[in-house]
């Protein structure tokens, strides 16, 4: 292959799929059946804004109705287009299928720069986008759920869940129609950080399998592993902070749109991301060695490259070049379907992104569940679990009386063991335990065939055979 055949994100989706299921024995109508987008809406309307009307074109596509309701993001960017929105919805089928979590898989886009608007500016452009899916029931919590995505956030669920309020007044249930909101509208403790958390939990448990580590030529804990992120949004940053901050890792290179940092010795993250914050790119940032051309630093050596932006940053121009003997795709589809056989050619091991990114889908789906149920996790059984935790404290307590000098109560334990857990606990433990089951699950894949070479292609063989097992049970 050449530069000139990269093939395009949903050419690469449909060559992976292709990969996958010419290793299963399913019949031709239901492999069609689960390959095609169901359907997708395009949606041009109009908003009075700057003294004229201007047009803005969305898109909602539903891939598969499996299970319902169906769930993906919406995403604001000016490449938006059905070819991306139709990749990104069947994704979003087999992630959610892969981890377990009950939805069929759907996205939504709006061709959009939101940095050139005002804030009461989006919030209009927002609320007109929801109101033309809600009409049309392209929003609604028993049938479609967005969730954000790149270029949206809290700020645009919240205004998108009280478009649906307005509009379904007696909907008891509104605040279920859209995950990622805030705490104060119906969120969950955890979401913001879930993706990137879902990274370190997928790196921990990978590392956790001395027979994985080796077949990425490396060797092991995550402690002291030389890691570059491409991308400090809000899936890069918290990937990186928790990685370097409870993991020991050094993040020897953050890569942004106007450049790169490099430094040996591991990059302060909290510290680079307040200074993009402030102004806009890594561009003058006091620490580090800055890089004006920041996609070769993605040729560095290191120990595990973490592309977190845009799809296709890892292609045929540059696979070849990867030094990286682990890659994590915290985004979606970062690695094409040409630069994946090159990497894998070469050896190196790919956490791919259907798994890898799938923590954002998890705790979206305990917000749905918490809004569903109308009471945060936690609230019925903290304080019984901390009595009882009391009684087992009070006893060794007496213990320790007892037996004097010869042994006594750590100075922490009493204040840790009391401790019930609470929303943010418990979250995280549920997001934990999908990665992990979700990883072991595939890696079984992995090992015990022969014909499955790389974890992409177990993800895909776990995750097709769950949604044809879905149809099957439908009857079709």
């Amino acid at each position: 292959m050449n530069a000139n055949k990269e093939p395009s994100f949903r050419e690469s989706v449909d060559l992976m799929f292709n990969r996958a299921v010419a290793l299963m024995d399913l019949p031709p109508g239901l492999e069609e059946k689960i390959r095609v987008c169901n359907a997708t809406y395009t949606v041009r309307f109009g908003v009075r804004l700057r003294g004229q009307i201007q047009t803005f074109t969305g898109y909602r596509s539903v891939h598969s109705e499996h299970m319902e309701p169906v769930k993906g993001g919406i995403r604001y960017a000016m490449g938006v287009n059905q070819d991306e929105v139709e990749a990104l919805a069947a994704l979003m089928t087999y992630k959610c299928a892969l981890v377990e979590a009950p939805f069929g898989g759907s996205k939504g886009g709006l061709r959009i720069d939101p940095r050139e608007w005002e804030e009461h500016e989006l919030e209009l452009i927002t609320r007109r986008f929801a109101y033309e899916l809600i009409k049309r029931d392209l929003i609604n919590p028993a049938q479609n759920v967005p969730a954000p995505d790149m270029g949206t956030g809290e700020r645009e669920m919240a205004w998108i869940a009280d478009q649906y309020k307005r509009m379904n007044t007696t909907d008891i249930n509104y605040r279920a129609c859209v995950t990622g909101k805030p705490i104060n509208g119906g969120g969950i403790q955890g979401r913001v950080e879930a993706t990137g958390r879902g990274v370190q939990y997928a790196l921990q448990e990978f590392f956790r399998h001395p027979e994985d580590i080796a077949a990425a030529g490396l060797s092991g804990s995550l402690d002291g592993k030389r890691v570059v992120v491409q991308g400090l949004g809000n899936v890069g940053y918290h990937a990186a902070k928790f990685l370097s901050e409870e993991d020991g890792c050094r993040i020897t290179a953050i890569i942004e749109r106007d450049g790169a940092l490099t430094d040996d010795r591991g990059l302060n993250v909290e510290a680079v991301h307040n200074w993009i914050a402030r102004h806009g790119g890594v561009e003058g940032y006091p620490g580090g060695k800055y890089v004006k051309d920041g996609g070769k630093v993605l040729e560095t050596a290191c120990d595990i490259l973490i592309p977190a932006a845009m799809e296709g940053v890892i292609n045929l121009s540059n696979a070849d070049q990867i030094k990286a003997p682990l890659i994590i795709e915290a985004a979606n589809g970062p690695v094409t379907a040409g630069a994946d056989d090159i990497l894998r050619q070469k050896g190196t091991v790919i956490i791919p992104d259907m798994y890898a990114n799938a923590g954002g889908v998890t705790v979206s789906y305990f917000e749905w569940v918490k809004n569903l149920s109308h009471i945060r996790f936690g609230r019925i059984g903290r304080r019984q679990e901390e009595a009882r935790h009391q009684l087992l404290v009070t006893e060794l307590q007496r213990l320790n009386r007892g037996l004097g000098d010869a042994w006594e109560l750590s100075p922490d334990f009493k204040q840790k063991y009391l401790r019930g857990a609470g929303e943010l606990e418990l979250v995280r433990s549920g997001l934990d335990d999908t990665m992990r089951i979700t990883y072991q699950a595939m890696r079984e894949v992995w090992h015990s065939r022969h014909d499955v070479t790389d974890l992409r292609t177990a993800a895909y063989l776990v995750s097709i055979a769950k949604v044809a097992a879905s149809y099957r049970a439908m009857g079709l």
